[in-house]
């Protein structure tokens, strides 16, 4: 009996110390699932402002009622660290699909709202935990799990225009809402393999109070707030304004949308690549070299042909987006007992930090011209990587 007890245990240590490839996939497929239906909202927009007769900053409005339940994100962990059954919030992409695949339908205003806080709170809630859980089927690979996970969020938000697009295109605006069968069954086989896989669940004992939790996590937080604003301004700036950069400098409309396109689908290889190098070469040193890649990239790109631009924003999809699951990585090894409450935090700080970094480069714009802006948003990511000292090491970063 006791070798049998101590042969489970070391099968159980030796599941837990390695990346155990499918379940990862499982959860960063259900990423995909559910930024698929999210990433309907943008264009959706036209054809609320025709039917509902809205203004631009009523439909803009909309996208903050998705958006801004990520506030919450921290209380949600915070729950989720001092339970151990938690694995059915991955039925959440299920209401997201059923919701998102109806917006078409809805005849008010106020219905919309309410329907998108609904999306929100699932997103919000989906978005602190299935990470956190992906983290923990990773093994020693937390920056490999990582980058999995953000490579799904990355492939939902490019698939969802296109999808909700070609639906609208192909059928009429009232069938819309078959697409949610497809992801109901997607999502439904997806939160059943999550259950089968049985991750291992955080032990409530070990779980911090909320207080004691912060209180442990402040000096950590600090260079990660430092390095969200740093980082914000290139996001903003490639992210919302990059398409009336181009168009403003002589390119046409197709090329500005194109831009974009190229920018993001680099950004996928990029989210790999980031913790899975982070991995091997430690998470400060990649940090380091893409950080500074970006910024050097961005310089060049602003003084270079449109022809020369293309192969650029390769390069800066490929470092700029390859820098969030090494943060996430970061944040995740070094709570390993609060993880949901930190991965939460984070989240939520990403959110309002961002959100008011776009307000401001879009008003430099205003004041200096989109090209000042962007200067100036590489000038901040390179003088933003003396914060990197600041960062714990984790074993590769101090070898």
């Amino acid at each position: 009996m006791i070798l049998m007890g101590l042969g489970r245990k070391i099968s159980g240590d030796s599941r837990r110390n390695r990346f155990q490839t499918g379940r990862v996939v499982t959860i960063a497929t259900g990423h995909i699932v559910h930024d698929t239906y999210t990433g309907f909202l943008p264009a959706f927009l036209p054809v609320f402002i025709e039917r509902l007769l809205l203004s631009k900053t009523e439909a803009g409005l909309l996208n903050l009622f998705v958006q801004g339940p990520s506030i919450v994100q921290p209380f949600i962990g915070h729950g989720a660290d001092r339970i151990t059954h938690h694995r059915l919030l991955f039925l959440l992409p299920v209401l997201t699909a059923v919701l998102m695949s109806m917006l078409g339908l809805v005849s008010s205003y106020g219905l919309l709202i309410v329907l998108l806080v609904i999306v929100g709170l699932c997103s919000a809630a989906f978005h602190a935990v299935a990470p956190v859980v992906a983290g923990r089927l990773s093994g020693g690979s937390l920056g490999r799990g990582m980058s999995l996970w953000m490579v799904g969020g990355e492939l939902g938000r490019a698939l969802g225009p296109l999808v909700i697009v070609t639906a609208i295109h192909m059928f009429t605006l009232n069938k819309v809402p078959w697409l949610m069968v497809p992801g109901i069954f997607i999502a439904v086989w997806i939160a059943y393999r999550v259950e089968q896989s049985q991750p291992e669940s955080p032990d409530p004992r070990y779980a911090l109070p909320w207080r004691d939790a912060l209180n442990r996590m402040r000096p950590v937080f600090l260079p990660i707030v430092g390095l969200i604003v740093v980082r914000g301004f290139m996001f903003a700036a490639l992210t919302i304004y990059l398409p009336i950069f181009l168009t403003e400098q002589g390119s046409g409309l197709w090329m500005a949308g194109a831009s974009l396109t190229i920018f993001q689908t680099a950004g996928v290889l990029g989210a790999y690549l980031g913790g899975t190098l982070s991995d091997r070469f430690g998470r400060k040193r990649v940090l380091f070299v893409t950080m500074g890649s970006a910024a050097i990239a961005m310089f060049v790109f602003l003084s270079s042909n449109p022809f020369v631009q293309i192969p650029l924003l390769i390069i800066l999809g490929l470092t700029l987006v390859s820098t969030t699951p090494v943060i996430m990585a970061v944040i995740q090894e070094n709570f390993p007992h609060n993880r949901a409450l930190a991965n939460g935090s984070y989240m939520s700080l990403s959110f309002v930090l961002r959100s008011v970094i776009v307000v401001v480069v879009g008003a430099m714009g205003d004041l200096i011209g989109l090209r000042s802006a962007f200067f100036i948003s590489g000038f901040i990511l390179i003088a933003g990587l003396p914060i990197l000292r600041f960062l714990p090491d984790n074993q590769n970063d101090s070898t």
